[in-house]
């Protein structure tokens, strides 16, 4: 991959709907290319884009992700569709499994082969989204569908809404290349492992369905704290790993970067609910690897380390254990000194 400057986006994880709009619309300002939305136990992503699409004009808004478990095909293509027109065009839609744990207790469904169902579910979409073109039959492992219209159909503003996928596995990172626009990944990928494990399961997928990886992007949530203080950001960003470090899922993506022990120390310190022993269970190695944290100009710097690694940048600000305020103050703060830059002047 060419040593090419990634495009920059930017996704909150805490706050309400009314401030990720407004957030939004700052970022829009300040030359970001993109704003996302997670979807969690408190926020949905689709009401949360509807909102960010009206505060908006020209921004890419996505979802980052969106569960495609617990919905079925025809709901996710008509929220799609509908995001799509009120965003004038400007939807990538986000997916992803969660957890085999999530998948089974917050969604109800069966979590076996997450990999196979996504493969399925993606070129379903992409033939909803042609519903005025033609009937949608579909049978197979995991979907059934048969949908004529009784009406009138009119075409879509897209017919080709963008669909980036999520994964942490080979096999789930091989479903974007075999059937995605691009690829979104995990919070605690570092560059090693976005090169040497996700790049090859993206080009693998992407030979089985007979595609160039190439058209395949690349986008990566990377954890972000800025401050004037250099260790109250890396502690912050500190925060934030613990807490995603603490699923056992992960372990195996820690262990292959050489932290396989923190790992571990951070598990053991959820499962008593000590959070500040969680955190202090994060190496400063482990900093350095998995995000970015420091003074203005650190961060701007670091950043720049994804430059031909990834071909999106998401900075995601941390929020676990952090009071609002600091949570409102570093979101104002990543909108100024992490905004894209021409010739080192912010956009």
């Amino acid at each position: 991959m060419s040593e090419r400057t990634a495009s920059r986006g930017l996704t909150m994880l805490r706050g309400g709907v009314e401030q990720i709009a407004a957030a939004s619309a700052v970022a829009e300002q300040r030359g970001f290319h993109t704003v996302w939305s997670p979807e969690f136990y408190t926020r949905s992503a689709v009401v949360t884009l509807a909102r960010m699409a009206t505060e908006t004009s020209r921004i890419g808004v996505g979802s980052s992700i969106a569960y495609a478990v617990g919905r079925s095909p025809l709901t996710i293509a008509t929220e799609a569709r509908s995001l799509d027109e009120v965003s004038g065009g400007r939807l990538v839609l986000g997916l992803g499994t969660g957890t085999r744990r999530m998948m089974r207790d917050w969604h109800g469904v069966d979590p076996e082969a997450p990999a196979p169902r996504m493969e399925e579910l993606v070129p379903l979409l992409r033939q909803l989204w042609r519903l005025h073109e033609r009937p949608v039959r579909h049978d197979g492992r995991f979907y059934h569908l048969d949908l004529t219209p009784t009406a009138e159909v009119d075409a879509p503003v897209r017919p080709d809404i963008p669909v980036y996928t999520a994964g942490v596995n080979s096999r789930m990172v091989e479903v974007a290349g075999r059937v995605a626009d691009g690829f979104l990944g995990h919070p605690l990928f570092a560059a090693s492992y976005l090169d040497e494990v996700v790049r090859p399961a993206i080009a693998t997928g992407a030979a089985k369905g007979d595609r160039d990886p190439a058209d395949v992007a690349v986008a990566g949530l990377v954890i972000c704290s800025v401050a004037d203080d250099e260790e109250q950001a890396r502690r912050e960003v500190a925060g934030q790993l613990a807490f995603y470090a603490a699923p056992k899922a992960y372990g195996t993506v820690l262990e292959r970067e050489g932290f396989g022990a923190a790992a571990a120390r951070i598990q053991q310190a959820f499962a008593a609910g000590d959070h500040d022993a969680m955190v202090a269970a994060v190496p400063d190695a482990m900093i350095d690897a998995l995000a970015v944290a420091g003074t203005p100009a650190q961060v701007a710097d670091q950043l720049r380390r994804y430059d031909g690694v990834l071909d999106h940048v998401i900075v995601y600000p941390p929020s676990f254990r952090l009071t609002p305020a600091r949570c409102d103050e570093l979101v104002d703060q990543l909108l100024l000194h992490a905004a894209p830059t021409r010739d080192g002047v912010p956009a």
